[in-house]
């Protein structure tokens, strides 16, 4: 028997480039998979993170009147002349200005005006404390609270806060909320008024009403003159162990 009959044929063994080609591509989408879902995660955690902490600017609320509305101006040849009013007079002679005949034993001949020291002499009128002075207050009354919308050129700027007291309740609990409150700034720039525009969790309303009672502005201009306002506040109770 020669060599050539002792050779064992060659068999595949079902595993080679084309298999590894196919796991290599599988591996790499895989990877290209989940990189692309952190990659958005980190990027929407940032977003998400920066959203939740940003401080929001107080609301003013704008209305907006199409000049349809307004309506037609008042017409100037249509207007009426304003009706003349009879004033019925006294059948009196004036008695100002006549002169009186005085006999000549009731005339002085030698003084008929007062001289300068006795009108020195004389007392004049007492001015009581109080009636009038440049210490007298000027105060400025408000006729009520203002509209929705105040048109201004210039806004209120706060001079004061007060942060809102944290309630035992919630505080025990570990509760967290915000509180956005409406409040109504007169012309000397004092919350007349303080109410609840938006809330998430009511136990934080009265502690958030009690501190934007307390807040003081500077008032709103609109020509040259203070006017009264509406201005949105937001309050956030946050725990700091958090």
């Amino acid at each position: 028997m020669s060599d050539l009959s002792m050779v064992v044929p060659y068999k595949n063994p079902g595993y080679g480039a084309i298999e590894l080609k196919l796991v290599a591509q599988m591996a790499m989408t895989k990877a290209m998979v989940i990189s692309t879902a952190i990659m958005f995660g980190s990027v929407g955690s940032y977003y998400g993170v920066g959203y939740l902490f940003e401080e929001e600017e107080p609301l003013h609320t704008v209305r907006f009147m199409k000049y349809n509305d307004l309506g037609p101006p008042p017409s100037i040849q249509n207007q009426q002349a304003a009706p003349s009013v009879a004033v019925a007079t006294a059948n009196v002679k004036p008695s100002i200005g006549i002169p009186v005949p005085v006999p000549d034993a009731e005339v002085s001949p030698e003084q008929t005006i007062a001289t300068q020291t006795e009108l020195s002499q004389t007392a004049g009128p007492e001015i009581t404390e109080g009636t009038g002075g440049g210490n007298t207050e000027i105060q400025i009354e408000d006729d009520g609270p203002p509209p929705d919308f105040v048109p201004y050129e210039k806004e209120p700027v706060v001079v004061k806060k007060v942060d809102p007291k944290y309630p035992d309740i919630a505080l025990r609990a570990g509760l967290e909320g915000n509180v956005y409150m409406k409040v109504w700034v007169d012309k000397e720039g004092k919350v007349k008024k303080a109410v609840v525009l938006k809330s998430d969790a009511e136990i934080f309303n009265k502690a958030a009403q009690e501190a934007a009672e307390q807040w003081v502005f500077t008032p709103a201009v609109m020509q040259k003159g203070p006017v009264s306002v509406w201005v949105s506040i937001p309050f956030r109770f946050r725990l700091s162990n958090k």
